[in-house]
């Protein structure tokens, strides 16, 4: 064999190579996040799930073809969370516009959007930083289903990682504060991630929201584990709840820590 080692597809995924692949998820984002001068991240949580207006009558349509009470009382619940895609969108108009000031009025800091860069809650997040006239950072995830990258990421700020460590670690790296929007697995494994952090002072203290509070409230008793000494109760200040982009930006806007 006479090929370069470093062009040697079959060498760099075995085992051997973890170590490089790893290195290359650091190295090629650090590298792109520099050219672009961003220093600072607001990060935007949310379900893949959740689909854009333009896609609701399809996936309406998707639940009512199971034709099973199961499947009808899920899109009922779905429904509910509709109107969120347009909330973490407008929300990502508010926060870019702020961060394009930052660096435009002579900060050398440079605030972005930055999403998991998949379809749902993500898509919205990277649709509104682009509808602004903004860029984002889109840092997506090898998955068997559901995660290509949205149509609204810039594609020289999308990375796709195959580690959902060096992910996570990206997107840590330049937060300053984040908004968890309604999800599942992923969303609360990022949440608790990130509140795990501050509480133990591994990293600065960043505002955490938690957006629409009738869901998070009825999915976690936050209080139960204060009342069971899990937790203490000063740890439920890192949490803020809000109910509209405009309280989630405000809230972040005055707590944030450059």
């Amino acid at each position: 064999m006479n090929d370069l080692i470093f062009e040697n597809n079959e060498f760099l995924n075995s085992n051997p190579a973890f170590p490089i692949r790893v290195l290359s998820e650091w190295i090629y984002p650090r590298d792109q996040i520099q050219k672009f001068k961003i220093t600072d991240t607001i990060v935007l949580f949310g379900s893949a799930r959740i689909p854009s207006p333009e896609d609701v009558q399809k996936e309406e349509a998707t639940f009512k073809s199971q034709l099973s009470g199961h499947a009808e009382r899920i899109w009922k619940n779905k429904k509910s969370l509709l109107g969120i895609y347009k909330d973490a969108q407008e929300f990502a108009k508010l926060v870019s516009e702020w961060g394009a000031n930052l660096h435009l009025t002579g900060d050398k800091r440079k605030l972005v959007v930055c999403t998991g860069g998949g379809p749902g809650i993500m898509e919205a997040g990277n649709r509104g930083a682009k509808e602004a006239g903004f860029n984002s950072l889109a840092l997506n995830i090898q998955l068997p289903y559901e995660q290509g990258t949205n149509p609204y990421a810039d594609p020289e700020m999308s990375f796709r990682f195959k580690y959902f460590f060096m992910r996570k670690y990206w997107f840590i790296k330049l937060c300053r504060g984040m908004v968890a929007f309604p999800g599942g697995f992923g969303t609360m494994d990022e949440l608790f991630e990130a509140l795990t952090l501050v509480q133990t002072q591994k990293i600065a203290r960043i505002p955490i929201v938690l957006y629409k509070s009738d869901f998070w409230k009825k999915i976690i008793n936050f209080d139960m584990l204060v009342d069971f000494g899990l937790i203490q109760e000063e740890d439920l200040e890192l949490i803020h709840f809000a109910d509209s982009p405009e309280d989630a930006f405000q809230f972040l806007k005055e707590k944030i820590q450059f």
